[in-house]
């Protein structure tokens, strides 16, 4: 008689990604597709970014994404009713039959992205299918889920990456068929990307994409706080429903390598020389006399010997590294991966801004975070306040600290190029 074993061991679920069908502009009813195009709702940072959005063209993405009332409430109905407004009126239209969407990225100076948009089923973090490795704000989960159920949309797409087999893998196989195909459309946006979009609804071909992804797990490159509103909205929901899915951008970064930049902070009540004043006996600080690409290239320099920040404020830039090693010991949580401890975030988060500049984490009034260089610059020397410019982390570390279930501090890395909004949108009631 044979003796029972263990049972055996279920295969991980891995990326499970449906078809849909996609809620596009038509382009005869608006001015041209890049002017109803934005960067994601994290990243319109300058100045004047969402006015010269929303007057680029009256139906621009923005009023979806950023609506602007006097109350949460107000702006997440304004946005519900512009996009049924839309909808009836055939400005946004539903393409005829569900399917899944190669999208590229092309700029001027030769970097090609390409990658499927589809729904992907919202996994457990236990399943680690899907790996954050950011922490999130819970204002800010709890800002997108109020906007999601209002609208019953995924209104822009995040990015996901994952490590394929790049030209073998059958989904690279579909993706580079389709890029040699007319698309669905073509557009060129104001930063100088052009963008394509083609739909993939042949049953074996959307079958041999999914069959591929299934075998692979994937990490957030951007977009952690939409993929826990999606976690928050699944919840909501009994199962099954739309709701298990969420709107996702992904790419096989062995074929496309994407770009990894810093994120910058501007600290709005911490004036330059009081945070310098602050450092001394702490770091070494040296003042820096030279523009912007100069100051970040000593950035980089020093941010190979150990962590490092450049401050700007007062018209000159300050380098600041070589830390305390008992400061850092006194402030940096032990209980975390040497790789986690020596980051440029973590010190910064947990040592200058918690012990030595004490700059509550609170809202955007204390810190805000902003990925143009130039822009957090200009921002602190027109404002009196202190921008902390820091040093971009390898892809190898993230992927490395998310497979550990790691997370690093909130807003540590921006890869890109991001997916820009607008060009199709997922409703819950298609």
């Amino acid at each position: 008689m044979k003796t029972a074993g263990p049972p055996e061991a279920t295969a991980r679920r891995g990326l499970e990604l449906t078809p849909f069908r996609g809620l596009r502009y038509d382009p005869d009813r608006v001015g041209s597709l890049a002017a109803v195009t934005s960067p994601p709702y994290d990243v319109v940072v300058r100045p004047d970014g969402l006015l010269h959005l929303e007057s680029a063209d009256p139906h621009n993405i923005v009023r979806l994404i950023l609506p602007q009332a006097a109350t949460p409430a107000a702006r997440n109905e304004q946005a519900a009713h512009t996009l049924r407004r839309w909808r009836a009126k055939g400005v946004l239209t539903a393409d005829p039959e569900p399917g899944l969407y190669v999208y590229e990225q092309r700029d001027g100076d030769g970097l090609l992205q390409r990658g499927i948009i589809g729904a992907l089923r919202v996994s457990d973090p236990a399943e680690q299918v899907v790996l954050p490795h950011e922490d999130v704000m819970p204002h800010v989960v709890a800002d997108r889920a109020d906007l999601m159920r209002a609208t019953c949309a995924n209104l822009e797409p995040l990015l996901l990456t994952y490590r394929g087999n790049g030209t073998a893998s059958a989904a690279s196989a579909v993706v580079e068929r389709s890029a040699g195909q007319p698309p669905l459309l073509a557009t060129t946006t104001e930063d100088g990307f052009s963008h394509r979009l083609w739909s993939v609804t042949d049953p074996a071909e959307v079958a041999r994409i999914r069959a591929d992804l299934a075998q692979y797990q994937a990490l957030i490159a951007d977009g952690h706080h939409r993929w826990a509103t999606y976690g928050r909205l699944r919840a909501e929901h009994p199962s099954p429903s739309p709701w298990d899915h969420g709107l996702v951008l992904l790419v096989d970064t062995v074929r496309y390598p994407l770009r990894v930049r810093a994120i910058h902070r501007l600290l709005p009540g911490l004036p330059i020389p009081d945070a310098l004043s602050a450092l001394e006996g702490l770091f070494r600080v040296r003042r820096l006399e030279v523009p912007l690409p100069q100051a970040l290239e000593a950035l980089a320099d020093a941010a190979c010997a150990g962590n490092a920040f450049l401050l700007a404020g007062d018209g000159a830039f300050h380098l600041v590294d070589r830390p305390d090693a008992d400061l850092l010991a006194r402030t940096v949580p032990a209980d975390r991966p040497a790789a986690w401890r020596t980051l440029d975030a973590t010190v910064l988060h947990a040592t200058l801004l918690a012990h030595v500049w004490r700059v509550p984490d609170d809202s955007p009034a204390d810190i805000a975070y902003i990925h143009d260089t130039a822009a957090t610059v200009e921002k602190a020397e027109r404002d009196g306040g202190t921008a902390v410019l820091m040093h971009p982390v390898r892809e190898e570390v993230v992927r490395d600290l998310a497979r550990q279930g790691v997370t690093m501090p909130r807003k540590s890395t921006s890869f890109g190029p991001k997916p820009a909004s607008g060009l199709v949108l997922r409703a819950l009631d298609l």
